[in-house]
């Protein structure tokens, strides 16, 4: 076998490699039928968060019946939330923001579809939702501070949007009035602003906080690649945490201290909530679960208020999809810290986040992200072209010693010794690099990675448009073979189907066709395996890549094609001219030259 084809073996096994890994050492694990949810609620709001109010000891809450709590907020008055990217509504009781859907998000892309809801109430199903108060900790009781079913009157304000706050009020008749004023900007940013008066006659401790919780265990995609579940940042140590491992509500782990910046939140595939503490302030950042409930907190320092005074409290919540422009300006405008992190951009964020940098800048002057993923394709051929010049020129050499090799093993017989000393003499002789033909290879391999992991995570890639029948390139070609795409009057395999393996649509099939002309740019093998191996690989790739996002089809398509071109002019400017069309007909004694 002739170090050409050693290389090629071996670039197509290191291909193949990165398709594998998905099928075979990383399968998704199996969907989780959630219980039905319980409610944890206790009629004082430090016992729900699971702390005492003296001590900071894990309590375990005793359950009010859900039944009951969702008449009472299905029966609550309600504040409309109206914003250029969020519709809701937060309810009275317990001052809960807990009905949102994003605007500019459908479920699907079908006429007529709903909008993706973020957030529900407690009576609906997968209840989520947010609340903001205070735990009593010296001269108050729990029973002084709002709670979980405390009924707020609306002191100001008849619905939430941008530049129009909403303050709700409430008296608990022991000297102490508790507000609670909302403000929301224009993408997915609330701003929560609690503060006590108090009119007592004697000073008062208590401790703000803020608590996002999940009825259930979410319905996930349940695949590797993807993080779903708490995302924490503290003091500059980001944490991960899956729903299946958040730590008991009864025992003392999944607490850290924050000394100076942090947030938390719940990270699903596209969207988001997270409590998001003043940057600079030092808070208690915890992760729980119990009863099937999934909750999230941040407890603040104490804070005291004198006889006639008033102290505030300000934190935010953020609520909606993990826009990359947006979530950037966040954390640059308001400082905080590597929220950007909170997108899951993998083992290669050195290469994912500035892929989809460039990736966004490109579609920001396009407006359209298939001709951007075309456009990011030629770019990182051209930074990666003194590497493939150097490979293609070594393999056109390689061809021109092709007559000295074969005297070479026909002189050694069966010394394998002697012939390999001769191979790498003739190698130096002719300063040639048998193993630079793999280097383009190996540098596409974490390129690809980085890229499926940019298609599969952002949200910019979801429902985004190519052209005609392709109109998300985040999810597989609809088109198929089973109806002639589209020419025969019956619908294709659904993309859950196995038959949708087997069916695929266009896209894949070109891909196919794209490395299957690639391979001709050489004559095929003499050994008769290698030769079935070359000839079966195209195919085997076309329908192993068939169910992957169209996008990232449409970057190897692309790729080939590039290389394509490039590998047949580099070897014309070497003096070798490819045969394609011999060897597409197979001819094997043709004279490239």
């Amino acid at each position: 076998m002739d170090d050409q084809n050693k290389n090629l073996i071996l670039a197509t096994a290191l291909s193949l490699l990165v398709i594998l890994v998905w099928f075979v050492l990383f399968p998704p694990p199996e969907a989780v039928d959630p219980a039905t949810p319980t409610e944890v609620v206790t009629t004082a709001e430090g016992e729900m968060l699971g702390v005492d109010a003296a001590t900071d000891t894990a309590q375990v809450a005793a359950p009010i019946e859900e039944s009951s709590l969702a008449d009472t907020l299905a029966n609550a008055a309600r504040v409309t939330i109206d914003s250029p990217s969020l519709t809701g509504s937060l309810s009275l009781i317990g001052g809960r923001i807990d009905d949102l859907s994003l605007k500019n998000y459908d479920e699907t892309l079908d006429d007529g579809s709903e909008l993706v809801r973020l957030l529900s109430p407690i009576g609906e199903e997968d209840p989520y939702y947010a609340l903001h108060g205070w735990v009593a900790s010296v001269g108050a009781t729990a029973d002084q501070v709002p709670s979980a079913t405390t009924e707020w009157a609306i002191e100001s304000g008849d619905s939430l949007s941008p530049g129009s706050d909403v303050t709700l009020a409430w008296d608990n008749g022991a000297g102490l009035v508790f507000r609670k004023t909302y403000s929301v900007d224009e993408n997915f940013l609330f701003t929560i602003t609690q503060d006590v008066e108090n009119f007592s006659g004697s000073e008062v401790a208590l401790r703000p906080y803020g608590i996002v919780a999940r009825h259930g265990e979410p319905e996930q995609i349940g695949f590797f690649i993807q993080h779903e579940g708490v995302v924490r940042m503290s003091d500059d140590s980001m944490e991960e945490i899956n729903y299946d491992d958040m730590p008991d509500l009864t025992t003392e782990e999944g607490r850290i201290e924050v000394e100076e910046n942090g947030w938390i939140g719940f990270s699903d595939q596209y969207w988001m909530t997270a409590l998001i503490p003043t940057p600079g302030q030092d808070f208690r950042s915890t992760a729980k679960s119990g009863n099937d409930i999934y909750q999230i907190e941040t407890i603040y320092p104490m804070v005291t208020v004198a006889a006639g005074a008033t102290v505030a409290a300000q934190s935010q919540f953020f609520a909606g999809a993990q826009e990359w422009e947006v979530i950037r300006g966040y954390q640059n405008d308001l400082g905080i810290d590597r929220f950007l992190d909170s997108i899951d951009w993998g083992w290669f964020f050195f290469l994912t986040k500035p892929i989809f940098a460039v990736l966004h800048w490109l579609n920001g002057f396009i407006g359209n992200m298939g001709w951007s993923i075309i456009a990011l394709t030629f770019m990182i051929k051209a930074l990666l072209l003194p590497l493939a010049y150097k490979s293609y020129v070594s393999m056109a050499k390689m061809r021109e010693l092709q007559p000295q090799m074969a005297k070479l093993k026909e002189d050694a017989g069966d010394d394998r010794e002697k012939m390999q000393k001769g191979m790498m003499a003739l190698y130096k002789e002719n300063k040639v690099n048998p193993a630079s033909g793999c280097l383009p290879i190996l540098m596409q391999i974490p390129i690809f990675f980085s890229l499926y992991k940019v298609i599969f995570v952002t949200i910019e890639l979801r429902h985004a448009p190519w052209i005609g029948w392709v109109k998300d390139l985040s999810a597989p070609d609809t088109s198929s073979i089973f109806n002639l795409f589209g020419l025969f009057p019956w619908d294709a395999p659904s993309p859950d189907s196995f038959l949708s393996l087997v069916f695929i649509g266009i896209m894949p099939i070109v891909l196919g066709i794209s490395m299957w002309l690639q391979q001709k740019l050489n004559p095929a093998p003499t050994d008769a395996t290698q030769k079935m191996i070359f000839a079966w690989m195209p195919w085997v790739f076309m329908f192993m890549l068939g169910s992957f996002a169209s996008g990232l089809v449409l970057y190897w398509i692309a790729n080939n094609t590039i290389t394509f071109i490039q590998q047949y002019a580099i070897m014309r400017s070497q003096g070798f001219k490819p045969d394609i069309f011999g060897n597409i007909m197979g001819r094997t004694n043709a004279d490239p030259k």
